[in-house]
């Protein structure tokens, strides 16, 4: 990637869009306060470097990454918390659907560091018995 043609944003609140210099003798490269990281040549988009309300992305993590029967939970808290109508139901569902999405992935790490460290304490036992 070049970085004299690469167009960095950000993160500032919603609603502010302000360009600048990046540095002087920089080419045409510039910096933008907004929500997202975005490259100009590739248009991507960081998502954790995005603003999500709603915990969206982290509850879909949750159910690819984390034990999925409780990131679906964490996805059906994040779709109720877009949905709701009244802003502070709205932020008391986000908030539940980031404490399940941020559960979810603890334990499914807990799973994989604890099944190996039974199954070597679980074979130590066992040479004592033979």
């Amino acid at each position: 990637m070049d970085p004299e043609k690469a167009q960095i944003e950000t993160a500032m609140p919603r609603g502010e869009d302000q360009r600048a210099s990046a540095s002087p003798g920089g080419g045409n490269r510039t910096v933008t306060k907004s929500t997202c990281i975005e490259i100009s040549n590739r248009h991507l988009l960081s998502a954790s470097l995005c603003e999500d309300p709603h915990h969206r992305r982290l509850a879909i993590s949750s159910i690819v990454c984390g034990l999925s029967c409780i990131g679906i939970v964490s996805l059906i808290y994040s779709v109720r918390a877009r949905e709701a109508t009244n802003s502070e139901k709205s932020r008391k569902l986000s908030k539940k659907a980031r404490k399940y999405g941020l559960i979810s992935i603890a334990v499914w790490v807990a799973i994989l560091l604890i099944f190996p460290a039974l199954v070597v304490l679980v074979s130590y036992v066992l040479t004592f018995i033979d």
